[in-house]
C-alpha cells in the first residue's frame, strides 16, 4: 500500500483526512494520522481499518525520521515555522511534501536540492494561499490565450460566519485562528498598485479604507487591504497591470467597528499589562481612558471615540460585554491583544449548530481588440457542521487532491512549488466543484477601480 503520512490533526485536517480515507480502498493508501495528541489522531481515523494514529513529538528527531522513511509521502498541517525540519527529512529520505503554508526563505532554499532529487514539494495549496493563487490563474491565463492584457485584478478572501448562524451586530464569528484575526493588518503598511501608482495605507487607517462588493445571493461585504497586495504581481505575470490589490472580505461595518479597537490600542501585541491575571475586563478598557474623578468607564469611553449613545457603535461594544467588573481576564503578562481576544472568544466563538461561510472574489479588467472589459468571479462555500466547516474544506480538499495526484504521478514537475501551473490547478479546481467549491465567473461591463 501507498503510506501517506499526515502532521498534524487539527480542525483544518478533518476534510483532508475524510476524502482520504473515502479513496483509501480505490488508491490503496494507508493514511498514518501523525499529532502530539494520540486522542486527537485516533479520532481523525473515524475506526477506518486504512489509517493509523500515533503519537509524534515533532522534536523527537529519531522517531519523526522514522515515520517519513515509512511514508510514500507527507502531508504537512503543522503551523508553517515547524515545516522546515519536515521538509529537509523528506530530502534525506526522497519523499513528496505538500503545506498549505506561504513558502518561507528557508523552504525555497530547498529548491535546487528539491529539483535535483526529482521531488515534488508543494506549498501554498490551501484557500488562501491555495484555491486563490489556482482560481486567479486559470482566469488570467485565458485572458493571456485569447489575446488579452490584464490591466487590473483584484482579490478578496474571508472566512465568516453563514447567514444562518449569523447572530450578532458584528455580523461576525472566529472560523480561524483567532490570533490572526486580531492581529490582521499589523506588521507594515498595506501596499497595493492603483491604476499606475503605489499606494500604502497606515495600520491606524487600514479599517477605514474599505472597498465593497456584492454577492448575489449573500448580500453586500467590504474588503480592506492586504499587508503586502505586490507579493505575487510577477508570480501571476501582472507586473504591466495598473492595479493590483488583495484584500479580506468581511461583513458591511465590521471594519469601522473594529477600529475602535485599533484607535484605543487594544489590538497592540509588542508588551504586557501589568497584574493581567487578575484585571476585570472593564480594568482593562479603563486602563486605556484617561482618569475622571466622576465619569464612567462607558462615559469616558463613549468621549474618547466621540461615540453617541444610540450610535450602532456602541450598541456593538455593549454587546461584547467589555464593561463587566465581574469577568476576569485570567491571563498572566498578557499583551492587549491576548487579552482582547480572551474578550472576543467570549461573544465571536462558533455554537455547537453554527456554520461557517468562506466567501472569495475576484475582479479582472483586461484590454481585448482595443475594447476594456471585466470578468468578476465569486465563490461561497458554507461549512456542514462543526468537524466538517468551510475553512476545513477550502484548506484541507486541495491539500488532499494535490497530495493523491502527485503520488499517481499526475503533478510531476519538482521544486518546492506553488500551484500556478495550468496542469496542477485546472484538475484539482475540477475536482472542487464536487464538493461545492464552484467559482462562478460572469462578463461585465469595465468599471476600472
Amino acid at each position: 500500500m501507498r503510506n501517506i503520512l499526515i502532521v498534524g490533526a487539527g480542525r483544518s485536517a478533518s476534510s483532508l483526512i475524510k476524502y482520504l480515507l473515502e479513496k483509501s480502498d480505490l488508491e490503496n493508501l494507508h493514511i498514518t494520522i501523525a499529532d502530539l495528541s494520540l486522542e486527537l489522531a485516533q479520532k481523525k481515523t473515524q475506526n477506518h481499518p486504512n489509517a493509523t494514529a500515533i503519537s509524534l513529538d515533532l522534536f523527537d528527531v529519531e522517531h519523526r525520521r522514522e515515520e517519513i522513511a515509512k511514508a510514500s509521502i507527507v502531508i504537512s498541517m503543522l503551523p508553517a515555522f515547524m515545516h522546515i525540519e519536515l521538509a529537509k527529512d523528506c530530502l534525506t529520505y526522497k519523499k513528496h511534501l505538500v503545506t498549505a503554508s506561504y513558502i518561507s526563505p528557508e523552504m525555497a532554499a530547498l529548491d535546487e536540492e528539491v529539483k535535483k532529487n526529482g521531488l515534488v514539494f508543494m506549498n501554498e495549496i490551501g484557500l488562501d494561499p491555495g484555491i486563490d493563487h489556482m482560481s486567479a490563474m486559470k482566469i488570467l491565463d485565458e485572458i493571456r490565450a485569447k489575446g488579452g492584457k490584464t490591466i487590473l485584478f483584484e482579490s478578496f478572501c474571508g472566512g465568516l460566519v453563514a447567514p444562518e448562524s449569523d447572530d450578532n451586530l458584528w455580523n461576525y464569528k472566529f472560523t480561524w485562528n483567532p490570533r490572526n484575526v486580531v492581529l490582521a493588518g499589523q506588521g507594515g503598511a498595506a501596499k497595493f498598485i492603483q491604476e499606475g501608482q503605489y499606494k500604502y495605507i497606515p495600520y491606524n487607517k487600514v479599517f477605514r479604507r474599505t472597498e465593497f462588493m456584492e454577492i448575489e445571493g449573500y448580500g453586500r461585504f467590504e474588503g480592506y487591504a492586504n499587508r503586502d497586495s505586490l507579493k505575487y504581481r510577477s508570480i501571476y505575470g501582472l507586473d504591466d497591470a495598473l492595479t493590483v490589490f488583495r484584500g479580506t472580505i468581511r461583513r458591511v461595518g465590521y471594519s469601522k467597528a473594529w477600529n475602535m479597537f485599533v484607535e484605543l490600542g487594544l489590538t497592540d501585541d509588542s508588551y504586557t499589562i501589568d497584574n493581567s491575571e487578575h484585571m476585570s475586563y472593564r480594568d482593562f478598557i479603563n486602563s486605556y481612558l484617561p482618569y475622571h474623578r466622576t465619569d464612567s468607564v462607558e462615559i469616558k469611553l463613549r468621549l474618547a471615540l466621540n461615540l453617541d449613545q444610540d450610535d450602532i457603535m456602541w450598541d456593538k461594544l455593549m454587546e461584547l460585554d467589555i464593561f463587566n467588573p465581574d469577568k476576569i481576564i485570567g491571563l498572566k503578562n498578557a499583551t492587549p491583544a491576548q487579552i482582547l481576544e480572551k474578550i472576543l472568544s467570549d461573544s465571536w466563538s462558533l455554537k455547537e449548530n453554527d456554520k461557517d461561510m468562506i466567501v472569495m472574489y475576484h475582479k479582472f479588467g483586461y484590454e481585448l481588440n482595443g475594447e476594456h472589459k471585466e470578468i468578476d468571479s465569486k465563490m461561497v462555500c458554507i461549512g456542514d457542521d462543526q468537524t466538517y466547516t468551510a475553512m476545513a474544506k477550502t484548506v484541507g480538499l486541495p491539500v488532499a487532491i494535490a497530495a493523491l495526484k502527485i503520488l499517481k504521478g499526475i503533478i510531476t514537475k519538482p521544486g518546492v512549488q506553488m500551484p500556478i501551473d495550468k496542469d496542477v490547478y485546472e484538475p484539482i479546481l475540477k475536482e472542487l466543484e464536487n464538493y461545492g467549491i464552484e467559482f462562478h465567473e460572469k462578463e461585465v461591463p469595465y468599471r476600472g477601480y
